[in-house]
């Protein structure tokens, strides 16, 4: 004798697949976390075994304001992805524009940072074990933020010229899930270059 089953009168909203491009950015970011995470180790276990100059605490200061100018990129690049939603193109491309001055802001800062540090204290990425892994890893952070100045910029065009409407927020909204990540990722870099290593 088989059971009865009930099914309540409660509506049950159908099972949605979720986008295709979360899911391909999440499967990025995962990749490329793990990249990262390598790197991280390296530059943590190689913390004062050079045994030739410069050392971190000799060369490296905070760059508190390029930091603060990237961490806020994250702010100005939501904002922008909200009002392309509430299809407010115009204020999408001032918040995609603001996101772009202060991601080349903080790639400026770099530039500069490294261009002393090169120069004026003759740290290179062949110097020593320090020299390396400093490039290595801020280097590929640094890549990571030219290739979503990048993008970045083709959306700011995109929105300037009309091209972009509300129907794109949902691909802007994936583009600022890189953006978050490379945020993220400079949190954990200058924790570990610019406090932990010094």
């Amino acid at each position: 004798m088989s059971e009865a089953v009930f099914i309540s009168d409660v509506p049950v909203e159908p099972w949605v697949l979720p986008s295709r491009g979360v899911v391909g950015m999440a499967c990025l970011i995962c990749a490329e976390a793990a990249i990262f995470i390598i790197f991280v180790v390296a530059y943590i276990y190689y913390i004062g075994k050079s045994i030739s100059g410069p050392t971190p605490h000799d060369v490296l200061e905070l760059p508190v304001l390029t930091t603060i100018c990237l961490l806020s990129s994250s702010f100005t690049v939501h904002l922008a992805v909200v009002n392309l939603e509430r299809s407010k193109r115009a204020l999408c491309s001032l918040w995609l524009a603001g996101t772009v001055l202060l991601g080349a802001i903080f790639l400026a800062g770099t530039a500069m940072e490294w261009n002393d540090l090169i120069y004026r204290h003759g740290l290179t990425i062949r110097t020593n074990l320090f020299g390396t892994t400093f490039y290595s890893l801020v280097g590929l952070h640094a890549s990571h933020v030219v290739i979503g100045l990048l993008m970045l910029s083709l959306a700011l065009i995109f929105s300037l010229n009309g091209s972009m409407t509300h129907m794109h927020a949902a691909k802007l909204n994936v583009l600022s899930l890189y953006w978050h990540f490379v945020d993220a990722v400079w949190v954990v870099v200058f924790l570990v270059v610019y406090v932990l290593g010094r």
